[in-house]
């Protein structure tokens, strides 16, 4: 196991549609598609798919969707032995909805499981027996195992989403912060220095600063480093959901490769970028050999891809995954 990482999975119930119907109006359906989600998670199914194995810490309810979740995993090489079952709580559903016509998604989420994770459960040999910690957010326990990490001098990787005073006093942990463009404006507003804001990140903690921008591609500082990466746009985009939590799972594959950050980016990039291809955050993942032959010549699996599809399209209501 190379990389442990914090984070409750959730069931995505995906639905992609030409618009959003008005009131008492008739829409077709275009896809459907029951897959995992959660930004951790779902990083790591982008890891097993490049060949790296994981452990994950949380909390799953014991139902339908848990058992999904779980099976999902194990086909993805993640350890789901510190995943706690929730005896009285129901995994957490969310629908996303994929309007084509305006190229946005929209969420509705039921919370589910009621146990909450403490830092009592942490297992720190656990945790410290990975080279590196992701992690959502810096709540209570998040930090706790990322204390745990520093003193193993594990590297710590963020997917950020929250720029709040509880995160700020936390950012010393961090070695890499990647953050979305909402991370962003919620730190800066609508200043477009990249280089100077990316700095003022850096100097509270992270060696790296990462900050992506859906279709313009993400700006990066690396120690003195900046540099921006324009995404790959030669490619039919159907959904852009788990899109930034699959870049981080690349990402983190190329730091264990030791490779420098432009190569890790547009590695990174590219794996993102196939996924947009297919619906959902893990049916479009592209594995390691795949995303090769798109650097090089811009191609892709696509039939390989349509395997995976289907297989989520019936997954929820194949025994098989439930064993």
């Amino acid at each position: 196991m190379e990389v442990v990482g914090i984070d409750n999975p959730l069931m995505d119930c995906l639905l992609s549609l030409g618009r959003m119907p008005g009131s008492n109006e008739f829409v077709r359906l275009d896809e459907y598609s029951w897959q995992g989600g959660g930004k951790v998670s779902t990083a790591f199914a982008a890891l097993g798919r490049l060949g790296v194995k994981t452990g994950i810490i949380g909390v799953i309810g014991d139902d339908p969707f848990g058992k999904f979740c779980i099976k999902d995993f194990h086909r993805h090489m993640v350890d789901t032995s510190r995943l706690i079952v929730d005896k009285e709580g129901t995994t957490s559903l969310s629908f996303v909805i994929n309007e084509k016509d305006k190229k946005t998604r929209s969420f509705m989420i039921k919370q589910g499981v009621r146990r909450v994770l403490t830092v009592d459960d942490l297992d720190e040999e656990y945790i410290t027996s990975a080279k590196i910690l992701h992690i959502a957010s810096l709540s209570e326990v998040s930090a706790a195992a990322a204390r745990m990490a520093k003193k193993k001098n594990m590297q710590v990787v963020i997917d950020a989403d929250i720029y709040d005073d509880e995160f700020i006093e936390n950012m010393y942990l961090l070695d890499v912060l990647i953050g979305s463009e909402f991370f962003y404006k919620n730190a800066f507003g609508d200043d477009q220095n990249y280089r100077k804001n990316l700095k003022s990140l850096q100097q509270k903690g992270p060696g790296i600063v990462v900050i992506t921008l859906g279709e313009k591609g993400c700006v990066v500082l690396d120690g003195d480093n900046y540099f921006e990466m324009p995404a790959f746009t030669d490619i039919e985009v159907v959904d852009t959901c788990g899109a930034g939590d699959v870049f981080h799972g690349a990402f983190i594959l190329g730091m264990l490769k030791g490779w420098e950050s432009e190569r890790i980016t547009r590695f990174a990039s590219a794996v993102a970028a196939i996924k947009c291809t297919r619906i959902g955050g893990r049916a479009g993942i592209p594995d390691y050999k795949m995303t090769e032959e798109f650097l090089a010549n811009g191609t892709v699996d696509y039939p390989s891809l349509d395997e995976r599809v289907k297989l989520y399209e019936s997954a929820l209501f194949d025994l098989s995954m439930l064993d």
